[in-house]
């Protein structure tokens, strides 16, 4: 008599996803009516509709165009471990290839920070598009879908990501002479496009994603489709150039170790910024083993939308506790955040295994990280010279690369490495940043909000 065994599908309540997104919806609609009384009557009744009418139509082309960024970001990513699969890579070669994706983003990517601040950041866009149309170019392709250069290619593409656009709009921001607190509303939408781009990328690819026995995959065509048109928008864009801080101070060099390594405000940025991408490295990696730990099935790409709307929620309580417009004033909320997304980890860390309750504590720790990036965006923006931003940003990046290199290459994958012991460390370096940031932001306030853009 044949045994048969029972599967358990877990899965999530369908209510969550309207739930989370009329939350978000909600935290951006209802914002003008719950403003200051003193301002409430001079602000515009939508965050999409504020500035002069040139930065406003720029503002909406650069969203529109930073969203397109996204879904291309989001296509190249969302076939995961199962793109190697299909490939026929066992668990030691995915690990190998992930390692030397790492290692091109510690090194190149280091350095491709320093090359767009030289470049400026329009020409940095191009070049990122360019990179996004190679790799898709040659992914499009069944037979050169699983080539090294792949690899390479969209590690440091993504390293580019994370600056380029944001230099770019800061850098468009002072040269139009707008308040700043049209900046601060801009890097919530980006957080909060970003993640609809990548919601809207999984559903692109599942449209688009047919047999792949053509020898052609679509999604990936689409995602050279899609920076073909990023370059031609931005070679017709008007030129932001600026003057180099560095021509001031001596080199380029000098002016980075002026204002990023010996100034403690600007290294605890740097660290804190570490810590959020290396925390994100660590749950791209391990949510999925994490979830399913307890032998339960569970649809994976029903729960990450479900996380990215998390995010999303974040993203839009970020105009809540900054600017002019604020209902009320709270600078220890990004401490509150960075406490609330490590002590969500911990328990993760813990070794928890029921997947609900797990889904609940990956949601919290999306939610605090798409509060926190605008956060950082806008203190970056307070103590930070634009000329270095790239250099900055891609130094804390290769910062965050480093222990998952170290991960990757003594064999995460062979377990050498407990999931608990990487979470953990992502957990501590979460809560030693939100440390770091209470105590700038004391100072912050003991010194009067000192702005070093006035330097």
């Amino acid at each position: 008599m044949g045994v048969v065994i029972e599967r358990e599908e877990w899965a999530l309540h369908p209510v969550a996803y309207p739930l989370l997104a009329a939350a978000a919806l909600a935290a951006v609609v209802l914002l003008p009516y719950f403003s200051r009384p003193h301002v409430s009557a001079a602000v515009s009744p939508s965050p999409f509709d504020a500035g002069t009418a040139p930065f406003l139509r720029f503002r909406r082309a650069f969203l529109l165009l930073f969203s397109l960024a996204s879904v291309a970001e989001g296509i190249q990513s969302v076939f995961g471990e199962d793109e190697f699969a299909r490939c026929g890579f066992g668990r030691e070669q995915m690990a190998a290839r992930l390692a030397a994706a790492t290692a091109a983003v510690l090194f190149l990517g280091g350095a491709s920070g320093i090359v767009s601040d030289k470049l400026g950041p329009q020409r940095a866009c191009i070049f990122y598009w360019m990179l996004q149309f190679g790799v898709g170019a040659l992914k499009s392709f069944r037979g050169l879908r699983c080539t090294w250069i792949n690899n390479f290619i969209l590690a440091l593409a993504s390293s580019m990501f994370s600056f380029c656009f944001e230099t770019w709009i800061v850098v468009e921001h002072e040269k139009q002479a707008q308040k700043q607190d049209l900046l601060f509303d801009t890097f919530w939408l980006m957080t909060f496009f970003e993640s609809v781009s990548l919601v809207g990328s999984q559903g692109i690819t599942n449209l688009l994603l047919d047999n792949d026995d053509k020898g052609i995959l679509l999604p990936y065509t689409f995602a050279a489709l899609v920076s073909i048109i990023g370059i031609l928008y931005i070679r017709k864009a008007p030129s932001s150039s600026t003057t180099q801080h560095a021509s001031v101070i001596g080199s380029y060099q000098k002016s980075f170790f002026a204002h990023v390594l010996r100034d403690k405000r600007v290294l605890i940025l740097v660290l804190a910024q570490a810590s959020v991408q290396f925390s994100l490295s660590a749950f791209w990696f391990l949510w999925a083993p994490t979830i399913v730990a307890d032998g339960r099935d569970a649809q994976l790409s029903l729960i990450y939308p479900c996380f990215l709307v998390s995010r999303m929620l974040g993203s839009a309580g970020f105009p809540w506790f900054y600017g002019a417009t604020a209902p009320f004033q709270n600078d220890d909320s990004l401490t509150i955040a960075y406490a609330a997304a490590g002590l969500a980890l911990s328990i993760v860390a813990y070794d928890y295994q029921e997947i609900g309750t797990l889904v609940i504590l990956f949601c919290i720790f999306h939610a605090c990280v798409g509060f926190i990036l605008p956060s950082l965006a806008r203190l970056r923006t307070m103590y930070l010279p634009n000329e270095l931003r790239g250099g900055m940003m891609s130094f804390s990046l290769a910062l965050a690369n480093a222990p998952i290199f170290i991960f990757l290459l003594q064999g995460a994958y062979r377990q050498n490495f407990a999931n608990s012991t990487i979470l953990g460390l992502a957990v501590c370096g979460l809560l030693a940043a939100g440390g770091c940031i209470h105590v700038l932001l004391r100072r912050w306030r003991k010194h009067g909000r000192h702005n070093a853009r006035s330097l």
